[in-house]
C-alpha cells in the first residue's frame, strides 16, 4: 500500500497537499507593538490554574501587529508569495510556572489558513481576522522613515467587527521592543476527546522559542490604543487598557524548529 505523507492533514502519497510543511519554519518581518497595563486580576482570569502571575508588572500586556514572510527549508514558498506572506495580531501576557517566567499568547488573529494551522500545532489560539499596519519602505514619500517623529497606525477586525486600533509615534532607538514578549512562550496544546464527556485526548503544557534570531534596531515611542468586543470576540472587556506603557517597531528574523514538553496534564490517547 502507498504510504501517505504530510506533516499535518491532508495526507497524500506525495505530501504536497499538507496545510503546512515539515519544520523548520523561517520568518522575516516587522513587529509593531503596544504595551499597556491592565488589572492583574484580568490576566489571572485568562490563565489556566496551573500558571501563576509574573512577579513584576503582573498586569502587563503586549498587543503586537506582525507582518510576516515565512517559508520552509526549501524556500519554495517565496516563489509563490500567497503561500508565504501573511499578517497576524496577537495578545501576549507574562506568567510563571514552577518559578520560571514565560510569555504567553492568550489571543491571536491571522490572515491565512496555513498560519492558523501552524499556530494550533504550537498552542497559539489562532483565529482568522483582518489586520493592517503601516509598512516601512526605503524609497518614496508614502512611508515613514525610522526616525524620531515617525508615525504608524494599525487596526484589527474579525467578522467585520473592529477589535483594536493603535497609533505609535517613534521617539528614538531603544534596547528592545518591549518586555512582555521577551521570554520563551508557554502554551497549552489540547484536543477534546471525540467521546462526549471523556476529557481531552491531548492536554500538554509546552514551551518554545525562536532560534537563529536576526534582530534589527528597536525603536520606541508613545502609543494610543483602543480596544473593543464583538459578539464573537472578547478583547476590550477581558484585558481593558488602564495605562499605556509605550509603543515599539522592529524588524525581526527567526526560525522555529520545535519546542519542549513541560508537563503532560492528563492526555488520554485512547480516547
Amino acid at each position: 500500500m502507498t504510504e501517505l505523507k504530510g506533516f499535518l492533514a491532508p495526507k497524500t502519497p506525495t505530501g504536497k497537499s499538507a496545510i503546512i510543511p515539515e519544520m523548520p519554519w523561517h520568518y522575516s518581518g516587522t513587529l509593531l507593538t503596544v504595551e499597556y497595563l491592565t488589572d492583574p486580576a484580568n490576566v489571572r482570569a485568562i490563565l489556566p490554574p496551573e500558571l501563576e502571575l509574573a512577579d513584576e508588572e503582573p498586569g502587563a500586556v503586549a498587543l503586537i501587529w506582525a507582518d510576516w514572510q515565512s517559508c520552509s527549508d526549501d524556500f519554495e514558498e517565496l516563489l509563490d508569495p500567497d503561500r508565504s506572506q501573511y499578517m497576524e495580531t496577537f495578545v501576549v501576557v507574562r506568567c510563571k510556572y514552577e518559578g520560571v517566567t514565560y510569555s504567553r499568547c492568550v489571543a491571536i488573529w491571522v490572515t491565512k489558513d496555513f498560519a492558523m494551522a501552524r499556530g494550533w500545532f504550537q498552542g497559539y489560539p489562532k483565529k482568522l481576522g483582518s489586520m493592517h499596519s503601516t509598512r516601512v519602505y526605503n524609497r518614496g514619500k508614502a512611508t515613514p522613515t525610522l526616525e524620531a517623529g515617525a508615525k504608524f497606525g494599525a487596526s484589527l477586525a474579525a467578522y467585520d467587527h473592529r477589535l483594536a486600533s493603535a497609533k505609535v509615534t517613534l521617539t528614538g532607538p531603544v534596547e528592545s521592543n518591549g518586555f512582555v514578549n521577551g521570554h520563551k512562550m508557554l502554551h497549552n496544546r489540547w484536543v477534546p476527546s471525540i467521546t462526549p464527556g471523556a476529557g481531552n485526548s491531548l492536554d500538554q503544557l509546552i514551551t518554545m522559542g525562536g532560534v537563529d534570531l536576526d534582530l534589527g534596531q528597536a525603536w520606541g515611542g508613545t502609543a494610543e490604543l483602543t480596544l473593543g468586543d464583538s459578539q464573537w470576540d472578547e478583547l476590550g472587556s477581558i484585558l481593558p487598557v488602564e495605562k499605556i506603557l509605550g509603543g515599539y517597531f522592529r524588524e525581526v528574523g527567526t526560525t522555529f524548529n520545535g519546542g519542549t514538553l513541560v508537563a503532560d496534564l492528563g492526555s488520554n490517547p485512547s480516547i
